[in-house]
């Protein structure tokens, strides 16, 4: 099977006799770490810059709520800003401290476990990264938001075929280690207010992926050179998460190839490269990883399977797929500035039916219809609801 050239619909899917089949191992149960999940939707972390001053309220509540009643399996916040000086670049992110935003995400893990789901917070360190607008996803808020020190490994920003520029200091270890404190204090503060576990935000040009990645990781001490190096601070944080939040609390890491400031970018050009890099993590006590791509069907290292297929075979941990499921070519068009084939749902339940990943993360098509999974189980393909832009605007 060769998924990138795949045209398939998910209508044609629909009308054949074996869609309930197709989609059984979908709505399996499914294990992480002690925690059980009634199916293997997720609803992934989607910045929508809706909380004031970063404080989650009642419209946030009723938006998760309303995804929980839909039927996901488990449910991924909007990226929390940790506590640290350096973390924020907009305005009206959520935060995973103080006692007023603490108090509003006790709300909205309450009304997220009135529905049976489990909700996993994202914490999410930007680094050097500016603002930016993703056209047709968000714009960006609060566009004199300044942090009082731009951090990153060397104070470095850029991508391939893009000039790297000095715009930061190199993080100083003092740095780092407040970097670690910070993610460990979120992360027990996530666990207070009753979340079932989080997920690190080690994706798309961010903090940890400006470590990972040697275009803007120059460093020379044991936090840059080999792939063991750059990935360091990243287990350093997974070890003070598991240490604070102990044995028992899911952990998951998002990670991608590509980038904000270069979709053209990859982390791992090889199998081994990728050994190299989640191996540490698993040994820190990583339990799933969430793999971003931009189109979930698109393959890598030359095979047919997918990132997400690579990430489960190399560390024997469950895999998150993410990227453009049940989206239109005109949809992704738009979003991303190119051309694409795309591979409808039938392609995905084949993918997921072979054992290539655990779970499947829906983004943009449930926020166009919180009742995605629903209407998928009942075999109603022709019934989801086509993408609006206008759903960016509210916490519909």
């Amino acid at each position: 099977m060769t998924q990138s050239s795949s045209t398939s619909s998910p209508d044609q899917v629909a009308d054949t006799d074996s869609f309930e089949a197709s989609t059984a191992r979908l709505f399996d149960p499914v294990k992480l770490r002690t925690l059980t999940l009634k199916n293997r939707i997720v609803m992934p972390a989607m910045t929508r810059t809706m909380a004031l001053d970063g404080v989650p309220g009642v419209d946030n509540a009723a938006y998760y709520k309303r995804r929980a009643a839909g039927g996901v399996g488990l449910i991924i916040t909007e990226g929390t800003w940790v506590p640290h000086p350096a973390a924020a670049n907009e305005a009206d992110v959520p935060k995973m401290y103080g006692e007023a935003s603490l108090a509003g995400w006790r709300g909205v893990v309450d009304a997220v476990h009135a529905e049976a789901t489990p909700i996993f917070a994202q914490l999410w360190h930007v680094g050097q990264m500016k603002q930016h607008t993703v056209e047709g996803l968000y714009a960006p808020k609060g566009e004199d938001h300044v942090p009082p020190r731009r951090i990153g490994p060397s104070g470095l920003f850029g991508g391939i075929g893009k000039p790297t520029t000095l715009d930061g200091e190199p993080a100083t270890q003092a740095d780092l280690d407040s970097i670690v404190e910070a993610f460990g204090k979120a992360a027990a503060n996530a666990k207070s207010v009753g979340f079932d576990g989080v997920e690190l935000h080690a994706a798309h040009g961010y903090l940890f992926d400006q470590f990972f990645w040697p275009g803007t990781n120059r460093r020379t001490d044991r936090y840059g050179g080999s792939m063991r190096n750059r990935v360091r601070l990243a287990v350093d944080v997974v070890t003070e998460i598991r240490r604070q939040t102990g044995s028992d609390f899911p952990i998951s890491v998002r990670i991608s190839q590509w980038k904000v400031q270069d979709f053209k970018a990859k982390l791992f050009e090889t199998p081994a490269d990728m050994e190299e890099f989640m191996a540490p993590l698993v040994d820190a006590g990583v339990d799933v990883f969430h793999l971003s791509q931009r189109r979930f069907w698109e393959t890598e290292f030359g095979t047919d399977r997918n990132l997400a297929a690579w990430a489960r075979k190399i560390s024997g941990k469950p895999a998150i797929t993410v990227g453009s499921i049940g989206m239109t070519a005109e949809h992704i068009d738009t979003l991303m500035g190119e051309a694409s084939n795309v591979a409808g749902i039938g392609v995905l339940l084949e993918m997921l039916n072979r054992g290539d990943f655990d779970l499947v993360a829906v983004g943009r098509g449930l926020l166009v219809d919180s009742d995605w999974p629903k209407k998928v189980r009942a075999g109603r393909i022709d019934a989801l609801s086509a993408w609006n832009p206008d759903v960016l605007k509210s916490l519909i």
